[in-house]
């Protein structure tokens, strides 16, 4: 077998492997991002129902109750909404919101990174504040699902194929 043949078979492959990568790529997305998020508001919950809106009064939010309550809720409804792939790009707009709200009233400060490790002590590693390099990659997670789709394990998908009409053999 000559050289091109080994490299037209490769190209073959990496072109075969790359259509599976971009049809199954949105799968792992809607995981993380909808789980990140339902984990978020769920977490906000369990540690009561004025915690949250006592943190956004601190940081000088408008209406920190009623943002606090808007807040859990889009995290739990909008990362199942996401986890599901039902409705993503509706779902995106509030998630995106708190994402830029989150960025830029608590985490700017602290730069960019969401690892800050301070030092190490006989009770385990200690981190200083997150910066927002985790805001923007749930965005640019976000930015991918709705620009390319849910993927085809989605509710959207199955959704849309359901609308489609059905076409008679010729």
């Amino acid at each position: 077998m000559s050289v091109m043949t080994h490299l037209s078979g490769l190209s073959k492959l990496s072109e075969s492997i790359s259509n599976a990568a971009k049809i199954w790529a949105p799968l792992p997305l809607r995981l993380i991002v909808g789980y990140g998020f339902m984990a978020h508001g769920f977490a906000k919950l369990a540690r009561g129902f004025d915690a949250f809106p006592a943190i956004l009064q601190a940081l000088g939010m408008p209406a920190p109750h009623l943002l606090g309550s808007l807040t859990i809720l889009v995290e739990i409804f909008g990362g199942l909404a996401v986890l599901l792939g039902a409705l993503v790009p509706l779902a995106s707009i509030p998630m995106a919101a708190i994402l830029l709200v989150a960025m830029f009233a608590v985490h700017l400060p602290y730069g960019f990174s969401s690892i800050k490790l301070q030092a190490v002590t006989a009770a385990g590693a200690q981190f200083g504040p997150p910066g927002f390099e985790t805001d923007l990659l749930y965005l640019a997670c976000l930015a991918a699902l709705v620009f390319w789709g849910p993927g085809p394990l989605a509710i959207d998908s199955f959704l849309a194929k359901r609308r489609e009409p059905t076409r008679l053999p010729s």
